[in-house]
């Protein structure tokens, strides 16, 4: 325990000086006159790292602003499944199962804390729009001290308290111990993890998408690296596969930091700026339905697994190999909301509504065209891509079965994300919690239960829960875009 606690402070220690340099770096542009000539060098820099969505093609900027998010997507899944990979290689059964129930913890922490910096993303990219640069500065000092808060609740509760949640978790007896080691280790850098995605948020709502991306990359190489190294190597278990995670995170973090030094920010801020304000409350009030809709979502998910366990070993395990498909499946919708929300907010600070709209319609079409390639192959080859991760023929079935139910989902998540990305651009996060707790609760879950105990159930028929409630979804957005719509033009003589 003495050593548990050892290790968790010198976690602490670069965590203290990453945080000292951010402090420093934010104070580049409010040197004194004699700096003048290098601070002009640096906003140089830093225009050029800004997006500029207000002209030119939607279609081409769009898109090459949503392949680099994309990227980071695809990368953010592939790091998750490297643990999984090394210790089922490397280490043992029950390590297995401590990185699998470990890791639900941490995405629902990781997905929580991105939903909620979305409003920090939204923002800034308003402020671009508005012309108003001048209001970023307090608004990211405020998600420091907000987000910095909570990291600090998140460190208490997984360092000191692992086994009560592996417990609540339902861990198997025999990886108890082990995934209480993963959640304690990854709280110790819980700190790391929240920064890196407070940062890309950052980025992300300054134009700027291929930054998150290299910070993504960097953390996999440096995580492939220590899980071959500590579990491979020093066949340290599920305590390697943790200590890579936070290593790699750390590495990220800092290197994200240097980054931001050498290209500059459009924007300035000191240390007076790091504090809770009305601009907290302002991203807070877009970010946190958000963060609540993604949380709720998250133990749906739990739920939904739970109704299919009913169904036996077979059908468990053939529903686990097909949600590591329709993980990847969704990427492209997800990518697309993320850019969406930047692109229309940016559009709606600079008053080009109309544009707005058309940013919205374009994305629609770039996800339904994926969207239908992706169901082809999912209807089609659903047996083949199962086959990728598992040899039993049953699972495979059981796994394809699945997949022919959720197929649809591909086309109509594009049309549904495109509508979240776009309200949440215009800051009506709100809204898009409860539609999204309409969708998952009012038909996801029921319907999806009710298929689950019909004598002769089946995975297809549980599997069309989600396209059902996506298309539910698309008709109740669709009201309050119609809504929406007649309330600003309504407004718009008394503009």
């Amino acid at each position: 325990m003495i050593g548990g606690r050892f290790i968790n402070c010198l976690t602490v220690i670069p965590i203290i000086r990453s945080a000292l340099v951010l402090l420093v770096l934010s104070d580049i542009k409010k040197g004194p006159t004699s700096m003048a000539q290098e601070n002009s060098q640096s906003s140089s820099k830093a225009q050029r790292s800004v997006s500029d969505f207000t002209q030119g093609r939607i279609l081409p900027k769009m898109i090459r602003f949503m392949l680099p998010i994309l990227g980071a997507l695809i990368l953010q899944a592939a790091y998750g499944a490297v643990d999984l990979l090394v210790v089922g290689r490397f280490g043992t059964t029950a390590g297995l199962s401590g990185v699998s129930t470990g890791s639900q913890i941490m995405n629902l922490v990781t997905f929580v804390i991105t939903s909620l910096a979305m409003g920090v993303t939204v923002l800034i990219s308003r402020y671009l729009g508005e012309k108003h640069p001048e209001k970023i500065g307090p608004l990211v000092g405020g998600a420091i001290s907000l987000f910095f808060l909570a990291s600090c609740v998140l460190f208490i509760v997984m360092v000191f308290f692992p086994r009560p949640i592996a417990v609540l978790m339902q861990a198997p007896e025999e990886a108890v111990s082990l995934t209480a080691d993963y959640i304690r280790i990854c709280g110790a850098g819980i700190f790391f993890i929240v920064a890196y995605n407070v940062i890309a948020a950052i980025f992300r709502g300054l134009g700027d998408s291929r930054s998150p991306l290299i910070f993504v990359l960097v953390a996999c190489l440096v995580n492939i690296f220590g899980d071959l190294l500590f579990v491979a190597v020093f066949h340290m278990n599920v305590k390697g596969a943790a200590l890579a995670t936070v290593m790699a995170q750390g590495v990220s973090v800092v290197y994200s930091l240097f980054r931001m030094k050498k290209i500059g920010l459009p924007f300035t801020m000191s240390r007076k700026d790091i504090h809770l304000s009305s601009q907290t409350r302002r991203f807070l009030s877009v970010g946190a339905p958000l963060a609540m809709q993604e949380f709720l979502t998250q133990i749906s998910f739990l739920a939904l697994c739970a109704f299919v366990n009913r169904l036996g070993l077979e059908a468990s395990s053939g529903y686990g190999v097909a949600c590591k498909i329709v993980n990847f499946a969704m990427l492209v919708p997800s990518a697309l909301m993320q850019s969406m929300a930047s692109f229309v907010s940016q559009n709606v600070g600079a008053g080009k509504e109309d544009r707005a709209r058309q940013a919205m319609r374009t994305g629609m079409a770039i996800g339904v065209v994926i969207g239908v390639a992706v169901f082809a192959l999912v209807l089609t080859k659903g047996d083949w891509l199962t086959g990728i991760f598992t040899t039993d023929k049953k699972v495979i079935a059981k796994g394809f079965e699945y997949l022919k139910g959720f197929a649809p989902e591909t086309i109509v998540t594009a049309v549904l994300f495109s509508f979240i990305g776009y309200f949440n651009g215009h800051e009506r996060s709100f809204w898009v919690m409860i539609q999204g707790i309409i969708q998952t609760f009012a038909v996801r879950l029921p319907l999806s239960w009710y298929m689950s105990i019909q004598p002769n159930a089946s995975l297809t028929k549980i599997g069309l829960a989600a396209p059902t409630a996506t298309t539910v979804g698309i008709f109740l957005n669709v009201i309050y875009f119609i809504y929406l719509d007649r309330k600003q033009k309504a407004a718009k003589p008394t503009a």
